[in-house]
This record gives structure tokens, C-alpha cells and sequence, in this order.
């Protein structure tokens, strides 16, 4: 099988991109990662990619005037990479409408929490307040919506008495890392199709 290009978005310390590059490496997931794009020049997830021979992007957010401006530059440096996928791996931003317009069904994301519950940040904490008994992790499309596009697949994960938010992210963490790389994979291997606000998986 022909492998497809990928690139991932991320703003820390990257163990989502890790998890990304192990697979690939592996031969799990049939992609090349072709670059790391990243809005903060201090991110670990830099040292990862220089470390694996993927280029780096680095579009600092801090150095704009505006979002306005940022996402400009975003735009045009995702334009000249084009991948077949982008991956959204612990990228900290709301995704502005023209990029999403501009990579409809080909952007993904992960999130940390069972979506459509507890959206945005810190969802394992609000999982913690809320106090569920279960959270997990999905991996989605990315649409126009905060952490509202279609859903590709979804891990559960207990959520213990005696947890607080860093237990819990921990855990959550563990399962981001086999679920990520398997929709990226599904996504390689052409299985993916999104009907509505169903994905369908071939």
C-alpha cells in the first residue's frame, strides 16, 4: 500500500506526535510525516521532530499582531506543505473557519474527553467536577465548531474515586496514544467516510 503524507499541528511537548512516529515507524500506520507545524517555538514537540528527521514550522504565535494575522500565516505555511491529512496533536488553538474551510476532511483532532461532553480546555478536570464515572478520549474531524466535528473513533477510560485532574489526564493520555495513531491509520487505508455526522468506517 502507497503511504500518504501527513503533517502534524501540536503546541507542547508532543507525546500525541511521539505516539504518531512510533507507528509510522513501526509500519502500524501507512503515512510519511512530512513536517511539524507548531505555534509556540519553545514546544518539546520541536526536539521530537528534529530527532526524527521531520522538518519544523515554527508559526510564532506571539510575533503577530492579531489572530487575524497568525491564522494568515498558518493558512499560507499548511497551503505550501498539503499533505493528505493534518493532525491535531495538542494544538492549543481554536481553528479559524478559512483553514477549516480550506482542509475540509482532511484534519483531525484529539481530545481528551468523551465528545460531545466537556469540550475545550481542561476537559479531564471538568470530568472530575462533573464527576462521571467514565471519560475517555475521541479522535474527530475538525469542522467549524468547538470540538464538534464528526466522530472517528472513541476510547472509554474509569474514572476512579480518588482521581483528580493529572490522574485522570495520565490515564486518558496512555489510551490518546493507541487511538490517534489507529484513526490516522483508517484514514491512510482510504476506510473513512463521513456521512453526515456519522464517519463511516470501510
Amino acid at each position: 500500500m502507497r503511504t500518504k503524507r501527513i503533517a502534524v499541528i501540536a503546541s507542547g511537548r508532543g507525546s500525541n506526535f511521539q505516539a504518531i512516529i512510533d507507528a509510522i515507524k513501526e509500519g502500524t500506520v501507512p503515512a510519511t510525516c512530512i513536517a511539524l507545524i507548531t505555534d509556540n517555538p519553545k514546544a518539546y514537540a520541536i526536539e521530537r521532530a528534529e530527532q526524527a528527521k521531520i522538518p519544523v514550522i515554527v508559526i510564532d504565535y506571539a510575533a503577530f499582531a492579531s489572530k487575524k494575522e497568525y491564522e494568515q500565516a498558518l493558512l499560507a505555511a499548511m497551503q505550501r506543505v498539503n499533505p493528505a491529512l493534518f493532525v491535531l496533536a495538542g494544538y492549543m488553538r481554536i481553528v479559524g473557519k478559512e483553514i477549516v474551510d480550506a482542509f475540509s476532511g482532511r484534519m483531525i483532532n484529539i481530545h481528551p474527553a468523551l465528545l460531545p461532553s466537556f469540550t475545550g480546555l481542561h476537559a479531564q478536570r471538568q470530568a472530575v467536577q462533573y464527576g462521571v464515572k467514565v471519560s475517555g478520549c475521541t479522535v474527530h474531524f475538525v469542522d467549524d465548531s468547538l470540538d464538534g466535528g464528526p466522530v472517528i473513533c472513541q476510547q472509554c477510560v474509569p474514572v476512579l474515586d480518588g482521581d483528580d485532574e493529572d490522574a485522570l489526564a495520565e490515564r486518558i493520555l496512555a489510551h490518546e496514544h493507541r487511538c490517534l495513531p489507529e484513526a490516522i491509520r483508517l484514514f491512510c487505508e482510504d476506510r473513512l467516510k463521513i456521512d453526515g455526522r456519522r464517519v463511516r468506517i470501510r
